[in-house]
């Protein structure tokens, strides 16, 4: 199971588009992905359509066990390759600054018991999607300690450009201090319009910051992302030329995320994922 936290530590640049993109392609593969709503905006849950449950992310935080994971966690309006852990509005009470050990493992805790909510014949989770909030709390520091990899998200601004930079010090620093395993999976750009020089010019800066971490692929700036979110569909069946090129976009950043996690020879090729979104 490869567990990615999404996040930027500013507002508005597209992490819940990146998780929903995201799991978009991943159901497109066949790809079983749980979404993890710990935004209190609860955005992704919104788009997801989720069945209703008796429980919610912020019980799960207060009580990371298995009865109240099972409460917590359903199906999607999508299809049944994608669960969601609901959000919850209240989860702010739990994004104070400050936490102890003990309060930002407990999302830890909670995805551990994943398997045991697998009913027989069910394939178990193989990619988990952290939709953070844009601050650096303990709902943040919460998936970065519970996390595999980090896939921090930009827009080509200038001040997009330093949320991303203090996120990926928050990344090194969640790592050094609490969770040795965790590693960058990269920089995506999201919104992009090629014709435009600043954007040209900050994803420039982008890569003399970053180097080879910033993502090959952009996310270009399509109405069909807008649009697919507003009537609660995947990216890929929105079926509009720039619904299309966003697809491929996605099925790309996808094959790094599972190639991250497992052996090359083990995945399909950027090939066969750029076929998917046909």
């Amino acid at each position: 199971m490869q567990t990615v936290a999404v996040l930027s530590l500013k507002g508005g640049v597209g992490k819940t588009t990146v998780v929903l993109g995201l799991a978009s392609a991943a159901m497109r593969r066949g790809v079983r992905t749980l979404v993890v709503d710990l935004d209190p905006q609860c955005n992704a849950t919104a788009c997801l359509e989720p069945e209703e449950t008796t429980k919610g992310l912020s019980d799960v935080l207060a009580d990371p066990s298995p009865e109240v994971l099972r409460a917590a966690v359903t199906g999607s309006s999508w299809g049944e390759e994608v669960d969601v852990l609901v959000g919850s509005e209240d989860a702010e009470s739990h994004n104070g600054q400050h936490g102890d050990g003990e309060h930002l493992s407990r999302l830890t805790t909670a995805l551990s018991e994943l398997d045991g909510l697998i009913a027989d014949g069910e394939l178990p989770y193989q990619l988990v999607l952290l939709d953070c909030p844009p601050s650096l709390g303990r709902l943040t520091r919460s998936a970065l300690i519970a996390a595999d990899r980090a896939l921090l998200v930009t827009e080509p601004t200038i001040f997009a450009v330093s949320g991303v930079q203090r996120a990926f010090e928050a990344v090194q620093a969640e790592r050094q201090s609490t969770n040795p395993d965790l590693q960058p999976l990269g920089v995506i750009v999201n919104r992009v319009r090629p014709r435009s020089h600043e954007h040209q010019f900050r994803i420039d800066e982008l890569r003399d910051i970053f180097g080879p971490l910033v993502l090959p692929v952009a996310l270009p700036d399509r109405l069909a992302v807008q649009q697919a979110q507003g009537a609660c569909m995947p990216i890929h069946q929105w079926g509009t030329p720039g619904a299309r090129e966003v697809a491929l976009a996605f099925n790309l950043v996808l094959a790094r995320t599972l190639r991250a996690g497992r052996p090359r020879r083990a995945e399909p090729d950027d090939d066969e994922l750029l076929d998917g979104a046909e």
